[in-house]
């Protein structure tokens, strides 16, 4: 069994990127922006109210607070104040989860905080502080190897692999930074290989050509890339033709 996630209310007022109604038609988990590099109150409450209604289960994307940037802009934040801030964003999010009959189920890091917790344990604690600070003992998504991992763990906490059909990986099994060429795979029938390598074989090709293991629980796609709600929809039935059961990590 493999779970399938997406981002999704990704828009700020008028704005909107994420076609969250499609997307919740497909994924499993659902990662919910809780306003700091994207959503806001009422798109917070529509997501919430769908995923309750479809039965996906509702995660916190919890982000550095940088809106301007979409949450992918390096920052330092002391870590007493990224656990605050943590803890405010599930805290949010949990009123429009129960409102709809619902709960957070689950922490995924956004953008540059989900990559600084890859390596840096100081910041990957403070995620894991910020969890705790929340009132929940919540499962935490991050990368196969990560900081972020060892923390929950060490917190007692459920720590979910997760692995990207489409972002590229280097040899080390890290993702290609979103700044370099070709870090972002565009082309629908690779993302739909790359997933399948995920779920059937553990593994992906990195950029240089090498196979890297990768053994992951949850399968990513992202929902701010163009035609990302058909993507999925792809990767979806791609999964069930291969006999790979899709369904919430446990």
């Amino acid at each position: 069994m493999i779970d399938l996630n997406a981002d999704l209310g990704e828009g700020f007022g008028r704005w909107t990127l994420t076609d969250d109604a499609a997307l919740l038609s497909v994924v499993t988990s659902a990662n919910v922006a809780c306003g700091f590099h994207a959503g806001d109150p009422s798109v917070m409450r529509r997501v919430c109210d769908l995923a309750a209604e479809r039965g996906v289960r509702i995660g916190a994307q919890v982000s550095y607070r940088d809106l301007a940037g979409f949450g992918r802009r390096a920052m330092d934040v002391p870590s007493d104040e990224l656990a605050a801030e943590v803890a405010y964003q599930i805290g949010a999010l949990k009123v429009f989860a129960e409102a709809a009959g619902a709960e957070v189920a689950y922490v995924k890091p956004h953008g540059a905080l989900y990559n600084r917790t890859v390596h840096d344990a100081e910041q990957a604690g403070a995620v894991v502080a910020g969890v705790l600070l929340a009132g929940g003992a919540l499962p935490v998504l991050g990368l196969p190897g990560s900081r972020l991992l060892a923390a929950a763990k060490d917190a007692q906490l459920v720590g979910v692999p997760e692995a990207f059909a489409d972002r590229a990986y280097t040899a080390e099994g890290t993702l290609v930074p979103r700044r370099e060429a070709n870090a972002v795979v565009t082309d629908e029938d690779a993302v739909v290989r790359r997933a399948l390598a995920f779920a059937v074989d553990g593994s992906v090709q990195a950029v240089d050509g090498t196979r890297v293991a990768v053994a992951a629980r949850s399968l990513c796609v992202h929902g701010d890339t163009p035609g990302a709600a058909r993507i999925a929809a792809r990767v979806r039935e791609a999964l069930d033709e291969a006999g790979v059961e899709v369904g919430a990590f446990t």
